[in-house]
């Protein structure tokens, strides 16, 4: 019997009851995949010993990125601010970058590659590109919206088509992109939806949630399925 790639998704960070976790949609995404998910808590010094078993990864979504790590504004709608998960993530984004595992970012997940690489992030879309799109609703409710793709990125072979919707749930979004990365998808307000970095032979990353509608809608699904076929 053929092993099933492993798949390994980056937690949220430490509740107050102690405990780790993730919503059960992205483990639903991965098995449906073929691939065995596995979850990762945050860990700065042990990050290399456990990624270098893993076969792909997923950097989920969650709270925001500590903007002192970007030299950013302390915006009253940051929350969920978690240096541990920082620095864990960050960890994490040395060692795939470095040894080249097949990931799919999300959410959050590109906006810890971009801060990594250098790059920066708006505090607060609504402030920028104000509310025509809407990118979360509030208090903090998904909501979809369309998205255009980059012709002749890994993000459009990926998905075969040019224009699709998508289900976001963030306020923030990537502002001065790393020199690394490749900007694949945009919303029609110009928000930064997509991004790839081309020395990696496959890291996607979506600004948007996949996982909230992928059992419905294959084309999210395939972002799941492409990861582990490429494991």
């Amino acid at each position: 019997m053929l092993r099933k790639p492993v798949i390994g998704l980056t937690t949220y960070g430490k509740k107050e009851t102690g405990a780790y976790h993730l919503p059960a949609v992205y483990i639903d995404c991965v098995r449906r995949a073929g691939g065995v998910a596995v979850l990762v808590p945050p860990d700065a010094e042990g990050a290399g010993s456990v990624y270098e078993r893993l076969d792909g990864v997923v950097f989920t979504g969650g709270g925001d990125i500590n903007p002192d790590r970007y030299e950013g504004a302390h915006h009253e709608q940051i929350y969920n601010i978690d240096d541990e998960r920082d620095d864990g993530e960050f960890r994490i984004a040395e060692f795939i970058l470095e040894k080249k595992i097949p990931t799919l970012a999300i959410c959050r997940g590109i906006q810890v590659l971009n801060v990594f690489l250098g790059g920066t992030l708006h505090a607060h879309i609504p402030e920028v590109y104000g509310e025509i799109i809407r990118h979360r609703l509030l208090p903090k409710v998904a909501c979809e919206h369309a998205v255009t793709i980059m012709p002749g990125t890994r993000l459009e072979s990926i998905l075969g088509q040019s224009e699709l919707n998508v289900v976001s749930w963030h306020h923030q979004a990537l502002r001065d992109v790393a020199g690394d990365m490749v900007i694949t998808a945009r919303s029609p307000d110009g928000v930064i939806e997509g991004i790839e970095i081309d020395s990696h032979p496959w890291l996607v990353g979506v600004q948007w949630h996949p996982e909230l509608s992928a059992k419905e809608d294959p084309l999210q699904q395939r972002l799941f399925n492409r990861l582990v076929q490429h494991t």
